[in-house]
């Protein structure tokens, strides 16, 4: 069987039996940045309720992300980067695990940092606290954590590095690829005993790539696990975690492929069997 038809396959995933999971399946928060803005308010005002509160944004994630973690036999479930970071805590005390999706650059006021002239559009401080303030509550708790792309730069700036904000700055290599995205665009390095190159099995990876931005300095208790040849940070573990990687690509849309489908499959079974961890009030 070739190597691009194997992902599904060595997951024993089979399209033509129902799938039923278990009512201990682990729950998979998803968390996305995907919105998009609404020209008209949709909520009358009110006390306490200000103008981002009155004029919502739509929900747009494209659901790659859940059926990925379907297939390896988790539940998904989304969670918007809304703003209210009063939740985090009962939020994460619910999973049992975490993806952080792809999604609009990072503002850098939250690393400190002056923006850039090319700094992306649909730039949003407040939904980027809320991200950090999961990231920091799962990390507190151990719980098991996938970043991909974006969700790889935001673990990188909750432990206090910073990012390049324009990679055409820095590099001639192409990190926003033309092609189909269940296509790879260049290859990356992976760094031998990481977790990365226990889960692909190789010191190399053809990754596809849809990335503004990229990690410059590394965030606390973070490695590199993988550089692209133009030495552009591609994925960051925490060897101290139970399960905690980044990755610059995505992965959810090359399952069908056995060096990428360990990823979400492992996510998954890192949430099935991590440990419930009681916090001191």
């Amino acid at each position: 069987m070739a190597a691009a038809a194997r992902g599904l396959h060595a997951l024993g995933i089979n399209r033509s039996r129902p799938r039923i999971l278990p009512a201990t399946a682990p729950l998979i928060g998803i968390v996305t940045h995907e919105l998009r803005g609404e020209p008209e308010p949709a909520w009358a005002p009110a006390p306490g309720r200000d103008e981002r509160d009155r004029n919502p944004h739509r929900l747009a994630l494209r659901l790659t992300y859940t059926q990925a973690v379907q297939e390896a036999g988790g539940v998904a479930v989304v969670v918007p980067a809304h703003g209210f970071a009063d939740d985090t805590a009962a939020l994460v005390d619910r999973l049992d695990g975490l993806i952080f999706s792809g999604g609009p650059d990072i503002d850098p006021a939250v690393y400190g940092q002056l923006r850039h002239p090319r700094l992306g559009p649909d730039v949003d401080r407040v939904s980027d606290e809320y991200e950090l303030a999961l990231l920091t509550a799962a990390t507190e708790r151990g719980l098991p954590v996938l970043g991909i792309c974006r969700g790889m730069q935001a673990l990188n700036v909750s432990r206090g590095g910073t990012l390049h904000q324009h990679l055409p700055d820095r590099t001639e290599l192409g990190h926003d690829q033309g092609s189909a995205s269940y296509e790879p665009a260049h290859g990356v390095s992976v760094a031998i005993g990481s977790l990365l190159h226990r889960l692909a099995g190789a010191a190399t990876l053809d990754v596809n790539s849809f990335h503004h931005q990229a990690v410059d300095r590394l965030g606390r208790g973070l490695e590199v696990c993988a550089v692209a040849p133009d030495a552009t940070v591609e994925a960051i573990w925490d060897p101290a975690a139970e399960f905690c990687l980044g990755v610059q690509w995505h992965p959810e849309v090359l399952t069908h492929r056995a060096e990428h489908a360990p990823a979400i499959q492992a996510l998954v079974d890192a949430a099935r069997t991590a440990p419930v961890l009681a916090l001191a009030a």
